[in-house]
């Protein structure tokens, strides 16, 4: 699953290649991690939210604990309760320059970057909604991988063609699940001697 990925085009950039509003207040980093904020297009406006949706987890004792950040979501399962409302009425799109799988042994895995070969900036499919925790979340829409990322992953995030974008964001639930597939297109591969991390610190 994609825990990791690099935006690195400004707020006012990405609202003329969405042809979105810019919004206010956009401070996020190049390089998003779940829990940390990352900018989607949601309701034909750049955003900044929250990346993965909170979900609240108990200690043995019964005492809440800090919320965990959901950032992927199967398309197998947008129809149950977690994430049925926000399929139906709140999709939103992710822009992405690459993202990243961990590669390599336990313990010294490194950062594999992937994007659809001559593609500066891509949509992925995403979801969203408002939290108590967090303000507005958002997470990913995952499917099946590709066979160029057959040796390191099994899942890839639903990358959408531009003419695909009102689909996504406009149409119905049915037309939503018909974009729901797996990329076709050649994958540029990136492979670093770059560290993974699971978190910045």
């Amino acid at each position: 699953m994609c825990n990791l990925y690099r935006m690195t085009k400004a707020p006012a950039e990405i609202a003329r290649l969405f042809g979105a509003r810019a919004g206010e207040g956009a401070n996020f980093a190049a390089e998003v991690f779940p829990g940390y904020p990352g900018l989607v297009i949601a309701e034909r406006e750049v955003r900044v939210m929250t990346w993965g949706f909170p979900l609240v987890l108990k200690g043995k004792s019964g005492q809440p604990l800090k919320p965990k950040p959901v950032n992927n979501a199967r398309e197998d399962k947008l129809g149950s309760a977690f994430w049925r409302a926000s399929f139906e009425r709140r999709r939103c799109l992710i822009p992405v320059t690459a993202w990243a799988e961990a590669e390599g042994a336990k313990g010294a895995m490194t950062r594999t970057w992937y994007s659809p070969a001559g593609e500066e900036t891509f949509a992925v499919a995403g979801v969203w909604r408002p939290t108590e925790e967090w303000g507005q979340a958002y997470s990913m829409v995952m499917v099946d991988g590709c066979p160029q990322m057959a040796e390191v992953h099994d899942r890839m995030p639903v990358v959408l063609a531009r003419t695909d974008w009102e689909q996504w964001l406009a149409g119905t639930p049915a037309d939503a699940s018909a974009l729901c597939r797996t990329c076709s297109s050649e994958l540029e591969v990136d492979r670093t001697p770059e560290r993974w991390a699971a978190r910045r610190s």
